[in-house]
């Protein structure tokens, strides 16, 4: 949790710094997951949020992404019951907005269909809080960081965020394929 209460102290100070009210994701992560748990909806939170809690070195995140099997599944009425409102759908993605403001991202990828049996449980304000395992937040920090459709900037983060995996658990290397080690290789030449 260290890592993920260092995020959150980071939410506050970049709100400050904006000249915003003090906020911070954590009322909106609570509230998503008691929601999901509520409703029997299975999930993963991935991306920023999961780095934060798999790595003792801070990073800042300004949304909540998730997967779920299926965008069928996002329980709406609760959500929206809960404070959340719907923003825009994708084929892959729906996005809404939580409490406060804070960006929450759904995404049904079938490559994290598998991670989903694969969670791993910490609690937060007495609510359970299913997160992608360590290794698999490393396979898709870098299948992320390969895609040529995302921005520049966010494959740079993926990778780095990959790597910085990788230093903190050396024992993650070994899981790599080899066209993921080229890959993180490349970035040290």
């Amino acid at each position: 949790m260290r890592g993920l209460d260092i995020g959150f102290r980071l939410d506050r100070q970049w709100h400050a710094l904006r000249g915003d009210m003090e906020a911070t994701k954590r009322p909106a992560l609570v509230a998503l997951a008691r929601v999901l748990a509520e409703t029997g909806t299975p999930y993963a939170i991935i991306g920023g949020i999961a780095v934060q809690v798999h790595r003792a070195e801070p990073r800042t995140t300004l949304d909540i992404d998730l997967a779920v099997p299926r965008l069928e599944m996002i329980p709406r009425a609760q959500l929206q019951a809960a404070g959340f409102r719907p923003g825009g759908h994708f084929s892959h993605s729906e996005n809404w907005l939580g409490p406060e403001g804070t960006p929450v991202q759904f995404t049904d990828d079938p490559a994290l269909a598998p991670a989903l049996e694969r969670t791993i449980d910490i609690e937060l304000d007495g609510v359970r809080v299913r997160v992608i395992g360590r290794s698999d937040l490393l396979h898709e920090k870098l299948r992320a960081g390969s895609d040529p459709g995302r921005r520049r900037s966010k494959r740079l983060q993926d990778l780095a965020d990959a790597q910085g995996l990788i230093e903190e658990t050396p024992t993650l290397r070994p899981e790599l394929s080899e066209a993921e080690r080229t890959l993180l290789d490349s970035l040290l030449e």
